[in-house]
């Protein structure tokens, strides 16, 4: 067996009259499998020029497609004490139905007639309101009659004042005429003496002239203290009418002012009827938060606060519940070197967590027991993980998703690219190339049409 005699045996000795040498050395499989292998050779050739779909892969777990229908916590947006529980873990509650009652912990907040008390306050305070309404329409009307005093009271000082101007314009003349009286006097005395120096009239005719000229002097005299007279009289009523003026203006600034003053008061007390009346409101709706209710459809998932008696303080979580009605989706992540080749209506292939499935990534029309999905949603900024958020809803056009997939299962999705022949997809792996960028066809037959 090692060669080492120069003898060799398989010369001297034939095999050719045996039955094994016949079954193995004339046997027809060599033909069979040199044709097994050129067959191979040949499908393995066309194999290579197969269409492939690219793909990027990713991981992720079931959610809902709207914010609103998906798990969330209840809390209480004011602090307080578990009084009662109305509901245990797994029931089905409706919208406003009571979960649990509290009771108050702070110390402003515990009287019982607090609403009762604070209503008492607001109609005192709108009392007031309504007795400074009713001053300062007093003061109103007060201000009118002083208004319409003061114009009758200007208007009889003015009468008086014209009064008293006629009466100088009268006694002016008066004077003027005691005046020429007085000349008239003078000169009668004067030609009575020249005539009774030549002897024709009697010294009693000049001592009567004498006596008459001092009878007008002393007219002028009484007219002239009439005309003094009559002008101090419209200074008085000048005086008067300023006095009248004066008078009534302090008489309405006051009342005016008593009025502003009522205003401010008026304002003031609406004020605290406002607010009043806010804190009011503010305490019926914190009595009903003592009730705490649930926002819509849904199951009980857990009691975050168990217990009677246990106190917590506002916004902190106190129950889960999950909405019943809800439209399933995928949130799974990619890379951000693969962001670029994901399309919103980009297709994908999604596999279940705990559901049966055989997959072909690159052939999804021989995939079993997955299911189809759309890009509904791209996130923008990268996620905790260093990956991108993609949301995924079912495709209408497929088949319909399992109804006992729950929320929170993990999902394992497949998106689809742009078709190539196997090689190329083999060439590209070997060398550690990504997918090809592309645009899908819609996104370009827009363009073209714009």
């Amino acid at each position: 067996m090692l060669n080492i005699s120069h003898n060799k045996l398989n010369k001297k000795v034939t095999l050719e009259g045996y039955d094994a040498h016949t079954e193995v050395f004339y046997s027809q499989q060599y033909r069979l499998f040199n044709r097994f292998i050129g067959a191979f050779a040949i499908v393995g050739v066309i194999i290579l020029f197969l269409p492939w779909t690219q793909n990027v892969s990713g991981n992720g777990y079931i959610t809902t497609l709207t914010p609103d229908q998906r798990p969330q916590t209840i809390q209480s947006p004011i602090p307080g004490r578990i009084e009662k529980w109305y509901v245990k873990e797994g029931d089905y509650v409706q919208k406003g139905d009571t979960i649990l009652f509290i009771s108050e912990i702070k110390n402003e907040y515990q009287d019982p007639l607090l609403i009762e008390r604070t209503t008492q306050q607001r109609d005192a305070k709108s009392k007031s309101v309504a007795s400074y309404r009713g001053k300062i329409k007093a003061l109103n009307n007060q201000v009118i009659a002083l208004s319409k005093e003061r114009e009758l009271k200007l208007s009889q000082a003015k009468n008086k004042l014209a009064q008293a101007y006629l009466k100088v314009k009268s006694d002016s003349i008066d004077f003027e005429a005691a005046k020429i009286n007085l000349e008239i006097a003078k000169k009668q005395f004067d030609r009575t003496v020249t005539l009774e120096k030549e002897g024709l009239k009697a010294i009693k005719d000049v001592e009567g002239k004498r006596l008459k000229l001092q009878e007008v002097q002393a007219k002028l005299v009484s007219q002239e203290n009439k005309l003094l007279a009559s002008k101090n009289n419209v200074i008085n009523a000048t005086i008067e009418i300023n006095r009248v003026s004066a008078a009534y203006t302090d008489k309405i600034s006051k009342s005016q002012s008593d009025k502003f003053t009522a205003q401010s008061n008026q304002f003031e007390a609406e004020a605290q009827v406002s607010k009043l009346e806010n804190q009011t409101s503010n305490y019926e709706i914190r009595n009903a938060l003592y009730y705490i209710t649930a926002p819509q459809n849904g199951f009980i998932n857990k009691a975050l606060r168990a217990g009677i008696g246990e106190t917590f303080k506002e916004g902190e979580k106190l129950v889960g519940i999950m909405p019943s009605n809800y439209d399933l989706a995928v949130e799974t992540y990619v890379d951000p070197i693969d962001l670029p080749l994901i399309h919103l209506g980009e297709d994908v292939r999604i596999q279940f967590d705990g559901w049966p499935a055989i997959f072909f990534s690159g052939w999804p029309n021989a995939a079993f027991g997955t299911y189809a999905g759309k890009v509904v949603a791209i996130e923008t900024f990268i996620s905790e993980n260093g990956k991108f958020r993609i949301l995924i809803a079912p495709d209408i056009n497929e088949n319909e998703w399992p109804k006992n997939v729950r929320v929170g299962s993990g999902a394992y999705t497949i998106a689809l690219l742009e078709d190539v022949p196997i090689w190329y997809e083999l060439w590209r792996k070997l060398n550690g190339f990504p997918p090809n960028y592309y645009t899908p066809k819609e996104k370009q037959q827009q363009k073209v049409i714009k």
